[in-house]
C-alpha cells in the first residue's frame, strides 16, 4: 500500500481548512449577536452550531485524504477559540456564572499552553483522547442549555436542570482527562529523549 506523499501535508488550500476558517470567522458574529439583548437567541443558536460542528472539518479531512499540517493546528484552534469566545461573552451577559466559565477556560489555557510548548519547543504533539472529546461534548450541551435558561427561553426549567447535569459530568471528565494526557506527555518526552540520545540509555562502554 503506497503512502501519501509527504508534501501533501503542507497543503494550505483544502476543504477542511476552509471549514475551520469559516468557523473562526463566525466567532465575532455570534459574539456581537449575544451582546445585543434583541439578538441573543440567534447568537446562542449560532454559537451552538459553531461548536457542534467541531468534528466536521476533521471528518472531511480524513474521508477526502486532505489531512494537512495546517489543519492539525487550525482545527483545534478553531474549537478552543469558539468555546472561549462564547464562554466569555456568556459570562459578560450573566448567562453563565463566572466560576463555571473560569473552570473551563483555566483548563483550556493550561492544555493549550503545555501543548503549544511541547509542539514548538520539543517537537512533541499529543493526540486528543476520547475522554476529552466526550467531556467537551457534555460541556457544549450543558453551557448553551444553562444560557438558554438564563435568557428565559422556552422550557427554561428543563434546560436549566439538564444543562447543569451535563455541565457537572463534563467538567469532571474534563479534568479527569488531564491524568491520561499527563501520561501521554511523559511517554512522548521519554521517547523523544531516547531518539535524540540513543547511546545515553545504555551508558558508556567499559575499556
Amino acid at each position: 500500500m503506497s503512502e501519501r506523499p509527504a508534501e501533501s501535508l503542507d497543503r494550505i488550500v483544502t476543504v477542511p481548512n476552509l471549514l475551520s476558517a469559516i468557523r473562526i470567522a463566525l466567532i465575532p458574529v455570534f459574539v456581537l449577536l449575544l451582546l445585543d439583548p434583541d439578538t441573543q437567541t440567534a447568537g446562542l443558536v449560532l454559537f451552538c452550531l459553531t461548536v457542534a460542528t467541531d468534528w466536521v472539518d476533521g471528518y472531511v479531512a480524513r474521508r477526502t485524504h486532505q489531512v494537512s499540517n495546517l489543519g492539525k493546528v487550525l482545527d483545534p484552534v478553531a474549537d478552543r477559540l469558539a468555546i472561549a469566545a462564547g464562554l466569555i461573552t456568556l459570562m459578560v451577559v450573566d448567562a453563565v456564572p463566572v466560576w463555571a466559565g473560569v473552570l473551563v477556560l483555566a483548563r483550556d489555557v493550561t492544555v493549550l499552553g503545555v501543548g503549544g510548548y511541547l509542539a514548538l519547543r520539543r517537537g512533541v504533539r499529543i493526540d486528543v483522547r476520547w475522554i476529552g472529546k466526550i467531556a467537551t461534548a457534555f460541556l457544549m450541551v450543558g453551557i448553551p442549555a444553562i444560557a438558554w435558561a438564563s435568557f428565559g427561553l422556552w422550557a427554561e426549567t428543563v434546560a436549566r436542570v439538564g444543562g447543569w447535569v451535563c455541565y457537572s459530568v463534563g467538567i469532571v471528565l474534563y479534568y479527569a482527562a488531564l491524568v491520561p494526557y499527563a501520561g501521554d506527555v511523559r511517554r512522548a518526552l521519554a521517547a523523544r529523549g531516547a531518539a535524540s540520545d540513543p547511546e545515553g540509555a545504555g551508558g558508556a562502554e567499559g575499556p
